[in-house]
C-alpha cells in the first residue's frame, strides 16, 4: 500500500519527531510513503480566524496535491476535522464547483493516524513495545468531529509493557482550541488547570494524544509545575520498540 504523508505545519515546525515516528512505523508494516515537500497549512488558524480567503488557498493547494494519491496519512485530528469540516464550506462560499468535485473524490482518502492503522490496514497491534505507565487525552477534535471513539485505546493496549491508565473526566477539553487560547486566556488557562488536576491524578510517566497541539498545551502547563509526567505523540510510542525507543519527548 501506498500512503502520502500530511505532517501538518504544527508537526513539522516544532515536533519533527512526530513525523520521524510516524514515517518509521508505517514502513515497519510495510506502507510505501510519499511525501509532498510543497505541502503547507490546512487552513484551520486562518478559517476560525475569519481569513476564509486564505484559507481557501490553502485547501486548494490541499487538493491539488493529494488529488491522486492512493491515501493520504496525517498525524492530527483538528487537521482532519478541519478538511472534512471545513473544506466544502469554502468550496462552496467561493463557487469553485471543479475544486469541490475533486475534494469529494478525495476525502474519503485521507486518514487520521489511528484510523489509518485499524481502519485501512486492519491493525491495532503494531509491534511496539514501552514499558511505562500512560495516560490518554482525548483531544476534542477526534472525540466529537472524527468520532474515533476506541480507536487510540486498542492500539495502546496492544503496546507491550504499556501500561494504560484512565484520565477522569477523558473527553474534558483541554483548553487549547488554537486562537482560543490567546483570545480567551482566562477561560483557557481555567479549562486546563481542571484538565491539569485529571491528568496528573493518573500519576502516569506519560501523557498521550493524536495532537501535539493539546500536548504542548498540557506539557507546557506540566512544565510550569515543575512535574515529573512527559508529553508525547501516539505516533512516537506506536513506533517504539525494544531497539528503537523514541527519538525525543516533550
Amino acid at each position: 500500500m501506498r500512503a502520502s504523508l500530511f505532517i501538518t505545519c504544527y508537526n513539522d515546525t516544532l515536533y519533527p519527531e512526530t513525523g520521524r515516528a510516524v514515517v518509521r512505523l508505517l514502513e515497519r508494516l510495510g506502507v510505501e510513503l510519499e511525501f509532498q515537500p510543497r505541502q503547507t497549512c490546512c487552513g484551520q488558524m486562518h478559517a476560525n480566524t475569519g481569513f476564509r480567503a486564505e484559507a481557501f488557498s490553502q485547501a486548494k493547494r490541499f487538493v491539488r496535491l493529494y488529488q491522486d494519491a492512493e491515501t493520504v496519512v496525517i498525524p492530527s485530528s483538528s487537521c482532519v476535522a478541519m478538511i472534512r469540516d471545513q473544506y466544502p464550506g469554502l468550496f462552496q462560499e467561493l463557487g469553485n464547483e471543479d475544486l469541490r468535485r475533486q475534494f469529494e473524490a478525495l476525502v474519503p482518502r485521507v486518514f487520521e493516524l489511528s484510523e489509518f492503522l485499524i481502519d485501512r490496514l486492519g491493525v491495532d497491534d503494531v509491534g511496539a513495545y514501552f514499558p511505562h505507565r500512560v495516560a490518554y487525552h482525548a483531544s476534542c477534535h477526534g472525540v466529537r468531529a472524527l468520532h474515533l471513539g476506541d480507536r487510540p485505546y486498542r492500539l495502546l493496549g496492544k503496546v507491550r509493557g504499556l501500561e494504560l491508565v484512565p484520565i477522569e473526566n477523558g473527553e474534558r477539553c483541554c483548553g487549547f482550541g488554537g486562537t482560543f487560547s490567546i483570545k480567551n486566556s482566562e477561560v483557557s488557562s481555567a479549562m486546563l488547570t481542571a484538565k491539569l488536576h485529571d491528568v496528573l491524578s493518573t500519576r502516569a510517566e506519560y501523557c498521550t494524544a493524536l495532537d501535539n497541539s493539546c500536548l504542548m498545551h498540557i506539557g507546557g502547563a506540566l512544565h510550569r509545575q515543575y512535574a515529573a509526567m512527559r508529553t508525547i505523540h501516539l505516533a512516537q510510542i506506536l513506533a517504539s520498540t525494544e531497539t528503537a525507543p523514541p527519538e525525543q519527548v516533550a
